[in-house]
């Protein structure tokens, strides 16, 4: 197959295409720091459209709040790049979908808007998976080799987080 993207990526949207078109499960996505990454990842291989339900592309602030229904004091008191919006990323995602699992991606890709305590590289994920009371989140500190760099490197963790 022929792809702008790296062959890593493919090949697990590939698995992550085949092994939730085995279970019967559909996923959505909220992605900011990627842009849509993950989602195009995923399209690239034939029969996605029996597992990709729907992606959003939450960049902004506002089209968290708007599009997935995070709360604004979420933002205000955590920020964006934080345990807390990604889960309400992803729950808004879940109740919005025909989705059985949600990802969502927010992160720092840089090479400006990092702090002491969020640096370039630093990006959250939160999956829930529809009837389990606890989703899971965690924080990745990628190595800065980039905005591009750091954005393949969520796109490869967002696709694993996919996987059954």
């Amino acid at each position: 197959m022929d792809s702008l993207l790296p062959p890593e990526i493919v090949d697990l949207a590939r698995r992550v295409v085949e092994e939730n078109t085995a279970a019967g499960r559909k996923v959505t996505l909220a992605e900011s720091c990627t842009g849509g990454m993950v989602a195009g990842a995923i399209t690239e291989i034939p029969g996605s459209s029996a597992v990709l339900d729907r992606s959003y592309v939450t960049y902004s602030n506002e089209a968290k709040m708007g599009d997935l229904g995070v709360d604004s004091d979420i933002i205000e008191a955590f920020g964006a790049v934080s345990v807390a919006c990604v889960y309400a990323m992803a729950k808004g995602a879940l109740e919005r979908s025909g989705a059985d699992v949600a990802v969502a991606i927010s992160g720092i890709a840089g090479p400006d808007g990092g702090s002491e305590l969020k640096p370039v590289g630093t990006v959250v994920f939160a999956r829930m998976v529809r009837g389990d009371e606890e989703p899971t989140a965690e924080e990745r500190l990628f190595a800065d080799t980039g905005r591009s760099g750091v954005r393949l490197q969520a796109t490869l963790c967002a696709l694993e987080l996919l996987l059954p």
